[in-house]
């Protein structure tokens, strides 16, 4: 028995790629005007790329910008889980290399927003570890239940035809 019909399905989809969107958006703000600041850290050297911490900051907070753009006023939405799940992949990917390195300092993700709100860079990093968390695990759960959805229904045609053709 389906207790949620299709488009209702498709509707809640559509409000947690939102959800997603405004998360890479807020983050992706902190990243970016974080690396214009004067903070010491920005120009420390990251262990993992090499490159100085706010060209990183840059970088990523750029691409989680348009990527939560794309999350707002795009209709795609595989492309847009794609997206999600791409960015919170490499973000665990990194995060996993950094703790391989033996790295043990909280990651520095909102930049100078963790002061502007007066919490501790311990808190900001397991609220970050949280929010990556979602991110990925909602955007493989949302493309592979897309998937199912499509297996199932190309199944269904072909089945279709098939009584058809007899």
């Amino acid at each position: 028995m389906e207790f949620v019909n299709q488009e209702s399905r498709v509707r809640l989809a559509g409000r947690f790629i939102l959800t997603f969107a405004a998360v890479l958006l807020v983050t992706g703000l902190a990243k970016v005007g974080s690396a214009f600041g004067n903070s010491k850290f920005l120009a420390v050297i990251d262990p993992i790329t090499g490159i100085k911490f706010g060209q990183l900051m840059l970088v990523f907070g750029a691409a989680e910008i348009v990527i939560a753009a794309i999350c707002f006023f795009s209709k795609r939405q595989t492309l847009a889980l794609g997206l999600v799940g791409w960015i919170s992949t490499s973000f665990v990917i990194y995060r996993l290399g950094l703790w391989w390195m033996d790295w043990h300092r909280p990651c520095s993700c909102l930049g100078n927003l963790t002061d502007a709100l007066h919490i501790s860079p311990q808190t900001a990093d397991n609220i970050m570890k949280v929010l990556l968390a979602y991110l990925l695990i909602g955007s493989y759960g949302l493309l592979i239940w897309q998937w199912k959805k499509r297996r199932t229904q190309t199944s269904t045609e072909t089945t279709a035809m098939g009584a058809v053709a007899v």
